[in-house]
């Protein structure tokens, strides 16, 4: 609006302003909200895969396969000191690769068949209608997590998505970390108004490690009383972990 000049001969009244929009529904003010969506045992309903995948490797050493409810009693990261409980030995540099290369094997095979947690539409549909951004970041390897992503149709619901990019089996914290920096530098995202959405104490302790929110999902890697035990907000859905994270 441009600024009106003073006419001398008599006083002009300021013109009144219009009324300011209405905020949508569920919309914030100040800088917007951002959610880090983790993909696997999170949007991603693989769990069941990841403990199939994960007996492929047994079976082809002649190791007792696990069941779900061990598996996540067992699990641990990085994801090598988890292997090491269930082999019952220490395991090696080179054959932990070829046992995680063993593991993505199987897990690829099957992969066809496994869909979104049954409320993935509707959670990301959410963090739009709430003004927020979202982006994703999995420790599935980047070269097969972006066709992935984009065969479900989902890419360009995404500010960003990052997979692993070099070995895996680690943490995931120095991925966030690298993760932010792009958001920042591309997006200008501001770092105390972001939210991890994940279903590892691993994704709580990538979290913590950039000072971000996080909300833990119960649909993935733990036992629900172990993820209650980090303090943090727990959720049945991705809906509800919105909620508890004060997206509506």
């Amino acid at each position: 609006m441009g600024v009106g000049r003073w006419v001398p001969c008599r006083v002009m009244e300021p013109p009144t302003p219009p009324p300011a929009p209405e905020p949508a529904a569920g919309a914030t003010s100040g800088p917007r909200p951002h959610v880090v969506w983790d993909w696997n045992g999170t949007l991603l309903a693989d769990q069941q895969l990841v403990v199939d995948a994960l007996n492929h490797v047994l079976d082809h050493h002649r190791i007792e396969r696990l069941d779900l409810a061990t598996y996540r009693a067992w699990y641990t990261r990085p994801v090598q000191v988890f292997y090491e409980r269930v082999f019952g030995r220490p395991i090696p540099a080179d054959e932990w690769q070829e046992l995680d290369d063993l593991y993505h094997e199987g897990y690829r095979a099957a992969l066809a068949n496994v869909p979104l947690a049954d409320d993935a539409h509707v959670a990301l549909d959410t963090v739009e209608a709430a003004g927020a951004t979202q982006s994703l970041l999995s420790m599935y390897p980047h070269e097969h997590l972006v066709p992935l992503v984009d065969r479900f149709g989902l890419t360009e619901r995404f500010t960003l998505v990052d997979g692993l990019q070099g070995a895996g089996g680690g943490m995931k914290a120095p991925e966030m970390a690298a993760h932010l920096d792009q958001l920042v530098t591309l997006h200008g995202t501001p770092l105390d108004h972001v939210v991890v959405v994940g279903d590892a104490l691993d994704d709580a302790a990538a979290a913590a490690h950039v000072g971000a929110t996080c909300v833990l999902y119960d649909g993935g890697s733990h036992p629900r009383e172990e993820l209650e035990a980090s303090g943090l907000p727990v959720a049945s859905t991705l809906t509800e972990a919105l909620q508890a994270a004060g997206l509506r």
